[in-house]
């Protein structure tokens, strides 16, 4: 299975925020460098295409600069918000390829994860970044194959359980 580039942080200050908020874009500059490499990883893993996921980050980071006042602290941490907002687009960008007839993407685990390394955007080392992923991609592995798939579905292409769409 797949991890997220080895030096993505995990921790966004929240005053960073602040500060873009207040149109600061030396900050942006900053928010841009720790959140990239992977939101830019992310966008590849879901849209299986690097200019692609240079485009939507593109958008993406657009609107952060815009709509940066929606951001709610109390609702999560920075980090969490622009991960969320890169996935919503890219299943986004995904469900309107579909809809167009372009057809399915590949398979997840079709995608080397050096492949999507070499591409990603320079980052930050920090050791609690590597030992995050190491004991999510371990628990990961523990699950039995058809369980890690519905997991890499559900969040990478958006799909539900029928349960979970009546809910």
């Amino acid at each position: 299975m797949e991890t997220v580039p080895r030096h993505a942080p995990t921790i966004i200050d929240p005053n960073l925020m602040a500060l873009v908020a207040k149109g600061d874009r030396r900050a942006f500059g900053q928010l841009y460098d720790q959140s990239s490499p992977l939101l830019y990883t992310l966008s590849i893993r879901i849209l299986g295409d690097q200019d692609e996921a240079a485009d939507l980050l593109q958008e993406v980071y657009t609107e952060v600069w815009c709509k940066i006042a929606r951001y709610e602290p109390r609702r999560g941490s920075p980090l969490a918000w622009l991960v969320t907002l890169t996935r919503n687009r890219a299943i986004d960008r995904l469900r309107s390829r579909t809809a167009k007839g372009h057809g399915k993407t590949d398979s997840l685990s079709n995608t080397p994860a050096e492949r999507l390394q070499d591409h990603a955007p320079p980052s930050y080392d920090r050791q609690v970044d590597t030992e995050m992923r190491s004991r999510v991609s371990q628990a990961l592995a523990e699950l039995p194959a058809a369980q890690q798939q519905v997991l890499e579905m559900a969040y990478y292409e958006g799909l539900r359980t029928r349960r979970s769409r009546n809910a």
